[in-house]
């Protein structure tokens, strides 16, 4: 197996740990990375795992969800109530889990389908890797 990592990195965006006992309960931000590890079993006739400069697609997708969003679980119980009172003041983005490892998770579901379908199935991503500042990260990895 041969593998390649794509870093997308300072994309900025917010999110709340509404579970947390501590101040990641309150909506706070940070400039994220996200860390692609793609995969295949035979390097392209160019020699590639994937062509870097075909992966705008990836890029457009982060920008459009992610870029100075604020991210919510889906069960958030005040989620609803801030959206009705200001959800004009947000680009909103839902999910399982918005913590780094439910972000992780959720981003190889979203990417790897992507990936899979621009390559005709040649490469996948293997793990998607997720920093939220320089101290913390998180990763995830099928099984």
């Amino acid at each position: 197996m041969l593998t390649c990592k794509k870093t997308y990195r300072d994309i900025p965006f917010a999110h709340r740990q509404h579970r947390h006992d501590g101040h990641c309960a309150l909506i706070h931000g940070h400039n994220w990375s996200i860390t692609l590890t793609f995969a295949c079993s035979e390097a392209s006739a160019d020699g590639f795992v994937v062509d870097f400069g075909k992966l705008k697609y990836l890029k457009s997708w982060i920008d459009e969800n992610l870029d100075h969003a604020c991210l919510f679980n889906h069960d958030d119980p005040e989620k609803d109530r801030l959206l009705s009172v200001a959800g004009d003041l947000f680009k909103v983005y839902l999910l399982p889990s918005c913590s780094s490892e439910g972000l992780a998770q959720h981003l190889h579901a979203v990417f790897d389908p992507m990936v899979r379908a621009e390559t005709d199935g040649r490469a996948w991503i293997v793990e998607v890797e997720i920093e939220e500042d320089s101290k913390n990260s998180a990763a995830y990895r099928p099984s």
